[in-house]
């Protein structure tokens, strides 16, 4: 493979996105790791802090990103298919980034709490917008052509983002064995270790970024499908009108 190929594979953009995502990671696993404190009460088990926290609120912004290109491919008045990729390749990241989340949780609750799950208000309704967006997906791929996929999906995406505000208040709404809010806490007074702070924040902005150069990337190769569908209808549409006037 020449050099031209391989430098067409990314865009200034996203290297810069990969770039930064490798150096946050990189403190994020050093740093979690080896220098931020074990907590008073939950001891070195805090750390899956620095992975669950920052998938479950990329997990959530990725969802949003998917209800508003939605809206803008439903209401915009060019209806551009581009919203429509970026909204199906935002769910599908959004989707690992939650599984993650599912993951961790899992095990960071087997070590606080004695189990790997509990029917926890925060838990369930977590489990609920996962299973909402694997029904996205579904319906992303029932068929039919662009225009059809992207009108049938962007209504479900509009009304599974409600959910969200769901599942980040269930703490608060019901009796929760899910600690609330440390960072975003409604009376701002933020209860922990500086360094567990900054490896925390470093930790959202190296998943944010994970999540834009894959976003990136997968709505590229989502247009290159759509284009080659196209040219597979024409194609077979042109035989058809050659066999037509053949007979």
């Amino acid at each position: 493979m020449n050099s031209t190929a391989v430098r067409s594979v990314g865009t200034p953009s996203t290297r810069l996105f990969g770039l930064l995502a490798i150096a946050c990671m990189t403190w994020v696993v050093v740093g979690g790791l080896l220098f931020t404190p074990a907590d008073l009460n939950q001891g070195e088990s805090v750390r899956i802090m620095y992975v669950h926290v920052p998938t479950a609120w990329v997990a959530y912004l990725a969802f949003i990103v998917t209800g508003v290109a939605s809206a803008m491919f439903m209401f915009g008045k060019k209806h551009s298919l581009g919203f429509d990729r970026v909204a199906g390749a935002s769910a599908e990241v959004g989707l690992m980034f939650m599984a993650i989340t599912l993951i961790s949780g899992s095990l960071w609750g087997r070590l606080t709490w004695g189990t790997f799950w509990e029917w926890d208000p925060r838990l369930t309704t977590t489990a609920f917008l996962f299973v909402t967006y694997l029904g996205y997906m579904a319906v992303r791929g029932l068929g039919g052509s662009p225009q059809q996929r992207a009108r049938r999906s962007a209504v479900v995406a509009m009304l599974a983002v409600l959910e969200i505000p769901l599942v980040h208040f269930s703490v608060v709404m019901w009796r929760s064995l899910h600690q609330r809010a440390s960072v975003l806490s409604t009376d701002g007074d933020i209860k922990m270790d500086g360094l567990m702070l900054t490896t925390l924040f470093i930790g959202v902005i190296g998943f944010t970024c994970t999540f834009a150069w894959l976003v990136s990337h997968r709505q590229r190769v989502m247009a290159m499908r759509d284009i080659l569908l196209a040219t597979q209808l024409d194609s077979a549409l042109n035989e058809r009108i050659a066999e037509g006037s053949r007979s």
